[in-house]
């Protein structure tokens, strides 16, 4: 590999309209793409970073571009488990190994991964903190085809029930999680969680700041949790038994489809939930999350429905199911 070669790509991606979760409202997600051209062959991957940790594009951007030498030398996907900490630096470089290994021996990225055949996927997709009735609309017009959907929460309680029952009382007929982004602590969580269960909702994600995951003791919440920003990667999965009941795998958070995997599979020797979301993003960063997903008990891989526009090809959204084709990314 003497002959390869590290570009990246850096873009703004805009969003269909404002997103809001607790704490931000979001307009565009920037990306950064990483390009590892071997001879006419090009391995590709794509990252947005994790902003809570600040692991920005440009903080990133610098990290991608210091390996253009290891890259160079022929680094492997091993190799950078340990030449860069997880986040999205090591994202994108760890996807486009992926790609340019599968163009390579002209076998499919979940092939070596060493599973089935992938299927097709059930998706939450997802409805930011609005005012109630648009929420309850949104679910009904822009979701009509939804068989799951999951709402962003703000942390403000009664505008938060509010917005549980709107949208529950618009769509019965869907499986429905809260995603509280760390909105809320031990007291005020407990005015909302006898609205989650009488409006049928099945997976609480994040409700506590991360860092104050010990408020999870005894609490004994009678629906599943997830953790997201108590998880960032493979180590701290170790913390998470007795506390969460599931783990939301990020390949921005991990560090790219290795660790996704490896993260996945312990999580099941733990006896965890496995669940893969997104950081948002075009069908490029939803390929390889696509792949995690065949291993996951719930998937929210619904960046590209945010997007004003997502790149050609792209996967699929049909009755609430997700589809990647071959041709986006990681086959031959």
């Amino acid at each position: 590999m003497a002959d390869t070669v590290l570009s990246v790509v850096t873009d703004e991606l805009p969003l269909a309209k404002p997103f809001r979760i607790s704490g931000y409202t979001f307009h565009s997600t920037p990306i950064v793409e990483a390009h590892i051209r071997s001879g006419s062959l090009v391995g590709r991957g794509e990252a947005a970073g994790v902003y809570y940790t600040g692991d920005t594009t440009d903080v990133f951007v610098a990290q991608v571009r210091a390996m253009i030498p290891e890259i160079a030398r022929g680094l492997t996907r091993a190799d950078l488990q340990g030449a860069l900490p997880p986040g999205g630096a090591r994202n994108a470089l760890d996807c486009a190994l992926w790609e340019l290994e599968s163009l390579e021996t002209g076998r499919p990225a979940w092939a070596i991964a060493g599973l089935a055949a992938p299927r097709a996927l059930m998706t939450t997709l997802t409805l930011g903190a609005d005012d109630p009735g648009v929420m309850a609309t949104g679910a009904v017009t822009d979701y009509a085809h939804g068989k799951a959907l999951k709402l962003k929460l703000s942390g403000e309680t009664d505008l938060d029930i509010e917005r549980v029952r709107a949208v529950r009382l618009a769509r019965p007929d869907v499986w429905m999680g809260v995603d509280a982004n760390q909105g809320y602590d031990a007291a005020s969580i407990a005015a909302l969680i006898p609205v989650l269960m009488d409006c049928r909702v099945s997976l609480l994600e994040q409700p506590f700041r991360r860092g104050a995951e010990a408020q999870l003791d005894g609490l004994r919440l009678p629906l599943p949790v997830a953790a997201d920003e108590s998880c960032l990667d493979l180590a701290e999965l170790e913390t998470l038994p007795g506390r969460f009941d599931v783990v939301n795998i990020k390949l921005d958070k991990c560090g790219g489809l290795t660790e996704g995997l490896a993260i996945a599979r312990r999580a099941a020797e733990l006896g965890l939930k496995v669940m893969v979301g997104n950081m948002s993003g075009s069908s490029l960063a939803m390929a390889p999350a696509f792949v995690v997903g065949q291993l996951c008990d719930v998937v929210d891989l619904d960046g590209p429905v945010l997007l004003k526009q997502d790149r050609v090809p792209g996967v699929s959204y049909t009755d609430g199911m997700i589809w990647c084709p071959a041709e986006v990314w990681g086959a031959a």
